[in-house]
């Protein structure tokens, strides 16, 4: 699979894929939010929905003590699983990013193993633009999987509505490279140029995620 955290936060790969509940994260919010302002980032590392979030609703707990306090937030996540959410969620001020990185499920279960299929998430993308929620797609990172698809890709987003894809490089990282060396993907410059062009052209704006 393909995952930046693991290096990013010194963790190991061997153990990456088991969830670690934080039990105590919404009262610890509630305490820290009287000294904070501004925009709070959720799912900046790792996922908000992890499969277990169904069960312990920990995201839940914490939107509900956000929306109390009128926070505005930006939330990440690759799981349709915040449809669940979606009625709170249209009654906070901020935005939510999907991520989608292809179409097809073979290339997804490879480079993202246990995340809900494509075809989920464009339909969570569609779904929470239908009810007015600010939302965009995270194309990234744009690896080579993705040549010779790039109009099927663009036409599958462009159909849920959304007026916003953010596109990303492949930053690569030493064990990153590896294990996607193995699964025979790489970065594809050429691929993400396309999907830009694609995308423009079916009247979606494209903004790189870091400028």
């Amino acid at each position: 699979m393909y995952c930046y955290a693991p290096e990013v936060t010194h963790a190991e790969w061997a153990g990456w894929r088991i969830p670690k509940a934080k039990m105590n994260i919404a009262g610890r919010l509630c305490l820290e939010l009287p000294n904070v302002k501004g925009i709070i980032g959720i799912g900046t590392v790792t996922d908000p929905y992890q499969p277990v979030e169904s069960e312990l609703e920990l995201t839940l707990q914490c939107l509900r003590a956000l929306k109390e306090r009128d926070f505005r937030i930006h939330m990440h996540t690759k799981s349709n699983l915040i449809l669940r959410d979606i009625d709170l969620l249209s009654e906070m001020e901020g935005t939510v990013g999907i991520t989608v990185t292809g179409i097809e499920e073979r290339e997804s279960k490879m480079t993202e193993p246990g995340a809900p299929m494509p075809s989920r998430r464009l339909e969570a993308i569609s779904k929470l633009a239908d009810v007015g929620i600010n939302v965009y797609a995270l194309v990234g990172p744009v690896l080579s999987h993705l040549e010779g698809r790039e109009s099927a890709f663009v036409d599958a987003i462009a159909r849920t509505g959304v007026k916003l894809i953010y596109i990303d490089s492949l930053n690569s990282r030493p064990l990153l490279s590896e294990r996607l060396a193995r699964m025979r993907f790489r970065g594809s410059p050429s691929a993400e140029r396309r999907i830009k062009e694609l995308s423009e052209a079916a009247g979606v704006e494209v903004r790189p995620v870091f400028r």
